[in-house]
């Protein structure tokens, strides 16, 4: 590992002018994805900044309605909060899908963000990654593909988002505040995280010195009709081969409003709001969900050894959008699909 120094602001403006200042800087928070990075030998910081003692760990009801989390709240404390239960339990199920009890204790909110790729040849300096290493080729395009993109993957990268946090979050319309030497500025969360394009070494759309410091979700009706639904090689501890977070508004049997966010099929979490706007107004039954999954799925192509993938994405999104429609969402603790 490279010699780096360390830094532990008190302030928000501290830890965001040390971030601009340092070309080579780096956050901490939980660390459970940095430290690794830095032990494969795949990031290499001159600064990390400890943001520890920064206060953003405050869940907060707003004036309208809204929920804050701030970006140090971890990912056990969120998925626990009465509040996200009663109001937002699609994200509370897709925090507890995913990783160990001991590692959602440490992850953070914006960590969870800013994760990056679980690609093997990623986190493998000894091989071609344009993500690691611009320019050099991927590796994973010919390759060993079985984990990745099925969607908005180019010639230059073919690698996944691994959160399932970032998934709900997708589906439930997020905003991302950040704080940076030009202020602060709010972020749609389907414009935070990148495709791949011609620069998939960017991840997302922060500027250089932004902090990440808190995600806020909008007041909705979804409470009743949702499931986060995560197909994997194990039943705990594994990333999501293909995940659905699904979200639906139904009245008298019709579809009043949908929503549904792919993980483990794109370098970011995959939604498409024109496709569910027009299953608005559609019966809630198996010929509706089977039509808009691939009405959703346009497009998808596989890399030989993820080619599987396209069929299972397609039968995640029904059977995630039947769990919702009868009230029955999938549940984390047990596992077992039904």
């Amino acid at each position: 590992m490279k010699p780096f120094d360390y830094l532990r602001p008190e302030k928000v403006e501290d830890a965001v002018t040390a971030l601009a200042s340092t070309p080579q800087a780096q956050v901490l928070a939980g660390g459970t994805n940095l430290v690794d990075l830095m032990k494969y030998d795949v990031t290499h910081p001159d600064l990390v900044i400890d943001i520890n003692r920064l206060p953003l760990k405050a869940i907060e009801e707003t004036a309208d309605g809204s929920l804050r989390i701030g970006a140090l709240v971890s990912n056990s404390a969120l998925a626990y909060d009465a509040v996200v239960q009663e109001r937002y339990p699609l994200l509370s199920s897709a925090i507890l899908a995913g990783a160990s009890p001991q590692l959602r204790n440490a992850a953070s909110t914006g960590g969870n963000l800013l994760q990056r790729t679980r690609c093997y040849y990623f986190y493998d300096p000894s091989t071609r990654c344009n993500k690691r290493d611009p320019g050099s080729g991927c590796s994973a395009i010919g390759g060993v593909n079985r984990i990745h993109a099925i969607l908005g993957a180019s010639e230059h990268c073919i690698a996944t988002h691994p959160s399932d946090m970032c998934v709900a979050l997708a589906a439930l319309d997020a905003t991302v505040e950040v704080q940076g030497a030009q202020g602060k500025r709010e972020i749609p969360f389907a414009d935070f995280h990148r495709l791949p394009g011609d620069q998939p070494e960017k991840d997302n759309t922060l500027e250089k010195g932004e902090l990440a410091t808190a995600v806020r979700l909008p007041a909705n009706h979804f409470a009743k009709h949702h499931s986060y639904l995560k197909i994997r090689d194990r039943l705990s501890y594994a990333f999501a081969l293909v995940s659905a977070a699904v979200a639906l508004d139904i009245q008298d049997g019709t579809i009043t409003e949908l929503r549904v966010a792919l993980g483990g099929v794109a370098h970011k979490p995959w939604r498409d709001p024109l496709a569910e706007a027009e299953f608005a107004g559609a019966p809630a039954n198996e010929e509706s969900f089977r039509a808009f999954a691939a009405r959703l799925l346009t497009g998808s192509i596989g890399q030989g050894g993820n080619d599987f993938k396209i069929g299972l994405a397609a039968k995640t999104i029904v059977r995630a959008l039947t769990q919702a429609s009868v009230r029955q969402p999938q549940v984390q603790s047990h596992k077992a699909i039904f």
